[in-house]
């Protein structure tokens, strides 16, 4: 590993691909902790010295829950062994029958928490804390059924923004991204359709389902989304990764958007497990300056791993062979 400050690893001699998967995947093995049945779909942020996470760990009755954890390095991870505990933020409202795939999004003063939670089906949850030991549960974003909320990192108009995917009950066969605006966190409106799934003809990657991945990244080409595309095969659905640039001052506008995907299921690791061919983007690690991007995503639900990046070809790709 290099002594950058976050995880990199040079592209392989004899690849030309984008992205990269760093070769000591994965990096969080399904049984870190001892409750664990997988640990997977999970998010990371820089943090003091070092790095600090939410992470969704499936426990060995697979009941659905989030544990903070810490690392020095972003690749090695001390995981705490009992979930989050939420206060009351915005709402005495804790209710929760599950919460999982978290994404955490520093803005202005604190880290805020989205993930799929447990109220009459699957909606957004939100939450907040300022050290990762202390916890505070906000209202539901949204009504169910909602998965994939991805608040950008800064306000635009002055409005906190979320990305989601509306759904249904079940293992959805459709869904396409929309965005949202806050002025507070506790309320949302002005809901937009960002992207829509792909013509089967065009892209089939992408073209049953989509959801945001990560927090965007800003750049100066505009927002950098990487997001997931599902195809629903005679196999059943294969997740891959693909990229898009929305715009920095209307993101529901979208620039360029991948026709071919970034990354698709092939490491023994993507392709067998709880639920295979899966590859799900919930955080990176970045670098503007650098041109370095650490993209951590679960695979086949059981595991996570890491991929990497320059920032500037990933913009290029997208740009070059957008739909």
């Amino acid at each position: 590993m290099s002594t950058t400050q976050i995880p990199w690893q040079e592209r392989p001699a004899n690849s030309t691909d984008v992205m990269w998967r760093y070769d000591a995947n994965p990096i969080i093995d399904r049984y870190a902790i001892p409750s664990s049945n997988s640990i997977f779909n999970s998010a990371v942020v820089p943090f003091e010295d070092g790095f600090a996470g939410v992470f969704r760990c499936d426990n060995k009755a697979v009941q659905m829950n989030i544990f903070a954890g810490f690392s020095k390095d972003g690749i090695n991870w001390d995981i705490n062994h009992d979930p989050i505990e939420f206060g009351a933020g915005n709402t005495e409202m804790l209710e929760s029958d599950y919460k999982y795939d978290p994404r955490v999004c520093f803005i202005e003063d604190r880290y805020w928490i989205t993930w799929c939670n447990g109220y009459h089906g699957p909606t957004i949850g939100i939450g907040y804390t300022f050290d990762f030991k202390e916890f505070f549960q906000c209202e539901n974003a949204f009504l169910p059924f909602n998965r994939n909320g991805v608040l950008l990192p800064q306000k635009i108009d002055g409005k906190y923004a979320m990305l989601s995917r509306p759904s249904d009950n079940g293992h959805t066969p459709f869904g396409d991204i929309y965005i949202s605006y806050s002025p507070d966190m506790k309320y949302w409106g002005e809901h937009r359709c960002v992207m829509k799934v792909a013509p089967f003809t065009e892209s089939a990657w992408q073209c049953t389902k989509i959801g945001a991945g990560p927090v965007p990244i800003l750049t100066d080409e505009g927002w950098l989304l990487f997001y997931h595309g599902v195809i629903n095969t005679c196999n059943g659905f294969r997740y891959s990764v693909g990229a898009a640039i929305l715009d920095k001052d209307s993101p529901d506008n979208v620039l360029y958007r991948s026709q071919p995907y970034l990354l698709g299921p092939a490491a023994p690791y993507e392709l067998v497990g709880d639920v295979p061919n899966v590859l799900f983007p919930c955080a990176t690690l970045h670098s503007v300056e650098e041109d370095k991007v650490a993209l951590y995503y679960g695979a086949a639900d059981t595991v996570t791993s890491v991929a990497f990046g320059k920032l500037s070809e990933i913009l290029d790709f997208v740009k070059n062979n957008s739909l």
